[in-house]
Parts: structure tokens; sequence; C-alpha cells
């Protein structure tokens, strides 16, 4: 069977509004994985995802109880993100589970998360230029920190991903008939020093990080999952042009034109052209209620050439 990827966006586990319960989290991730448990007979699946509202959170946690004891320990932010995996594979794992028992294949049908690292060059040009906020806000300004619209937070490095390292493993889980959660987060930044590896102050978009999975493991299709049913120009405009397809040329010239935001469709544009670039087959963006219609022709922008 072919290979999918499918990299679901925050908007999957948290919808605006929300506080971000597990019981929320568990009914939004109902309709992806729905659509994914149905399409179990034609594709071999890997699920990657974001995490930034659940890394938020811990690190929130720490600075909390940090003022007030020092008896917390505050772990590095690879940790968090390893954290961050264990816990939305549980919620993706728990709901692909009763999906799979509604269908009536629960014991045929296997899964596993993956703790997922990821290779960066520590020379990369977002080390001198950090830029992703992350973590709480805070009313006066810190060394590192930058001006959000929701207040002072503090920014660290997004370098874009070299290698997965598990790879390998999760070839041949899927191979063996596994559904994988990966990636989550972007996955666990790292950086070599002589023959180690040393975990690194960054996040991995996880766009990005979906894409060279995708590359790595010779997959056929990358699926990115957001909040829009379609790539637009001249989005939230009167002049708004939803696009069904778009060539690579295309899709280049979009983004040189400021259609794609560094912070909004940017990246996906840019996971779905490094993709396809280096051998994939299709490249599709879509909205989350969207993701078997898009599949099937229906919704979403194909990317490439078709």
């Amino acid at each position: 069977m072919k290979t999918l990827v499918i990299a679901l966006g925050g908007n999957a586990l948290i919808k605006p509004g929300q506080k971000g319960t597990i019981e929320e989290m568990h009914s939004n991730l109902r309709a992806p994985i729905r659509q994914i448990a149905g399409m179990l007979d034609e594709y071999n699946i890997i699920i990657t995802h974001g995490n930034g509202p659940q890394v938020g959170n811990l690190l929130l946690q720490q600075e909390s109880c940090g003022v007030k004891s020092d008896r917390i320990t505050k772990m590095p932010l690879g940790i968090l993100v390893a954290e961050t995996q264990g816990q939305i594979g549980f919620l993706i794992e728990s709901t692909l589970d009763e999906e799979l028992m509604r269908l009536g294949i629960d014991e045929q049908q296997l899964f596993l998360t993956v703790l997922t690292y990821v290779e960066v060059d520590p020379n990369d040009p977002a080390f001198k230029n950090p830029t992703k906020p992350i973590g709480p806000t805070y009313s006066k300004p810190k060394p590192g920190f930058v001006q959000t619209s929701k207040g002072w937070r503090r920014v660290v490095a997004s370098p874009k991903p070299l290698k997965i390292f598990q790879w390998r493993e999760i070839k041949r889980l899927i191979e063996d008939d596994f559904i994988v959660i990966a990636c989550g987060g972007g996955g666990i930044p790292v950086v070599k020093e002589g023959n180690f590896f040393k975990g690194i102050e960054a996040v991995i978009d996880k766009d990005l990080a979906s894409a060279r999975l995708a590359q790595q493991v010779d997959a056929d299709v990358l699926l990115i999952a957001t909040d829009v049913e379609k790539v637009a120009l001249n989005f939230g405009k009167p002049n708004q042009k939803d696009l069904n397809s778009l060539s690579i040329a295309e899709a280049r010239q979009y983004m040189l034109e400021g259609h794609f935001p560094p912070g909004s469709m940017g990246p996906k544009i840019q996971a779905a052209l490094n993709f396809l670039e280096t051998g994939g087959k299709q490249a599709i963006i879509t909205s989350i209620e969207k993701i078997k219609p898009a599949i099937d022709g229906r919704a979403g922008t194909k990317i490439g050439e078709f």
C-alpha cells in the first residue's frame, strides 16, 4: 500500500476559546482520527502533530512553581517536547483505539507512538536570530524576550530539521502494518558534538519535520491538516481566492509575493515543496475536517504536478 504522512495542526487538539482540557482534546481528535481509521485499507499511515499549547503549559507550570519553590527543577525545552510527545501520543492512541473498536477492527490493527528526535545544525542562522515565542507571557521584558500581542514572551530558535533519527524504525513499523505517531512538536532538537548528540534549546517546525520524515521513509503522500480547507491568495481580504491546485513554480512565486506569511501558511507551503523536490509524489493542504475528502480529490489544495 501507499504510505501517507498526516501532519495534524494544533486545532486538532485545542479549538479557539478552549482551555485545553483532556476532555476537550480527546473530543476534538475524533474528527481527524475517525477519517484516518477509515483509510487503513488504502494507506500505511504516519501521524505527526504540533504541541505549542501543551509545551507552553509545561513552561508555565515550571515558571509558576519555580517562583515559589527552590525544590522544583526546571527541565530543558527538549525534555518538555519529549513529555508532550508522550502526552499527545497517548491521546491520539486512545482516540484511535475507540474508533477502531467502532469499526470492529481494534484487535487486528497495531499502533505505536515513537519518541522522535531530530538533528539540527548548530550553525543554523536561526540561532543568531531567535524568533519563535514560547511559554508564558509577562508584563515586563526580560533578556531574550520579545513583545507579542499578549505580552512579553521568551523566544527561541527554530532551525531547519536535517534528519529524523528514528526513520528506519518508523519505516519498518509501517511495513509491518503499524499506524505510527511520530515527530510530535517537530521532534526533539539535537546537535552533534563529536560522537555524541546533545539536546539544544530550540523548537522545530512540525510541518518541516513531517516533510523530512516523509522524504526519509519514501512516503507517497504528505497531507498537512490545518484550520482552513484550501490555500488562498490574499487571505482574509475581499479579493481572497481559494486555490484547488498549485504548481511548484506557482507556489514559489506566490511565496515571494508575500501571499504565504512565515507565521501561518508559509511553513506549510515550504514543507510541501521540500517533500516534492526530494522525490515526494503528492502534497495536499486542507482542514482537519476534510482529510478524507482531500485524499479523494474533493477538497483541499494539491501542490505539484498532477
